[in-house]
């Protein structure tokens, strides 16, 4: 099983239906050696009549798959008769974890009794009518917040696509996500959610053919302290992680408000920069650049003035 950490940066994912001909050449980082980690889809990426083959495909290639992955590997169960299936799989245990799809505080416990004896870590995706009711996302936090449970979440995923068919609306082509009525929903998730240690990643971009807008909406989910964004395409993945790269000057106050013997406020980069409430940031950055690496400079950040 990957080495993962419920800290450890995230960046782009990639969905992969589980009928896809190359799931073993991705599984083991053959075939795009670049991904860090992959979601393996049984739910919506796969239609009902093909479902048995897409587990038979998926048995195959946990089978062969290396034990010790180049990249972190998830499968997205259908339902937890799915879950229950694939723990069944031989090779299984070589898996990071699972995404479980509609998860509600109704349903999480028929999937997490499943695994509770396992290693696998969760993520769960917020994209059912619940979401729009502050109250049962509270109630839900509260459940994920248990002892033996809250350790076992790496994420919670929102589900961007559910959520806008539940109200009849399709994603614009000229506009990112935040400016359509999911903005202050996922503005909620995250006040709801981040507070008490959970992290959430973004909704998928559909349009292949609006990197401008894609460039401006991840820019938008790292504002909102979303941690991921899962590609639909490999094309994607270079034009999210572009945004994960951090800035020198960042990292060098990063690094200074973790010395012990800062000033409890000091200026640094004509900002203001206060130990007792950025220390968390700076952890995240520091992280985030020894993962995902830094600028050449400033100037050759997205958006920058230079």
């Amino acid at each position: 099983m990957a080495n993962w950490t419920v800290n450890k940066p995230m960046g782009a994912s990639l969905y992969v239906p589980t009928t896809h001909k190359d799931l073993l050449e991705i599984a083991n980082g053959v075939k795009l050696p670049k991904l860090r980690s992959v979601i393996f889809c049984t739910e919506d990426a796969v239609a009902d009549r093909e479902l048995s083959y897409a587990l038979f495909n998926l048995s195959m290639m946990l089978e062969n798959m290396d034990p010790v992955g180049v990249l972190d590997r998830f499968v997205r169960v259908r339902n937890p008769e799915v879950l229950e299936r694939v723990l069944a799989m031989k090779g299984v245990e070589h898996l990071t974890g699972f995404v479980i799809p509609k998860a509600t505080r109704e349903n999480f416990d028929a999937y997490f009794k499943l695994v509770r004896q396992t290693g696998h870590l969760l993520m769960p995706t917020l994209e059912t009518a619940e979401v729009f009711d502050e109250r049962e996302m509270i109630a839900f936090r509260d459940l994920l917040r248990a002892p033996g449970v809250v350790g076992r979440i790496l994420a919670l995923r929102i589900g961007g696509n559910d959520l806008l068919a539940l109200l009849g609306i399709r994603r614009p082509r000229n506009m990112t996500i935040y400016r359509t009525p999911l903005g202050s929903v996922i503005a909620r998730l995250v006040t709801t959610f981040a507070p008490y240690g959970f992290r959430l990643t973004a909704p998928v971009f559909e349009h292949l053919d609006q990197d401008a807008l894609l460039d401006m909406e991840v820019q938008e989910d790292l504002a909102h302290g979303l941690v991921g964004k899962t590609a639909i395409h490999p094309y994607q993945l270079s034009l999210i992680e572009m945004h994960y790269r951090v800035q020198p000057t960042d990292v060098a106050a990063a690094e200074k408000i973790m010395e012990e013997d800062s000033p409890a406020v000091f200026k640094m980069g004509n900002s203001m920069c206060e130990v007792a409430t950025h220390r968390a940031w700076a952890q995240a950055v520091i992280q985030q650049a020894n993962h995902f690496g830094t600028y050449p400079d400033n100037s050759m950040a997205p958006n920058s003035d230079g």
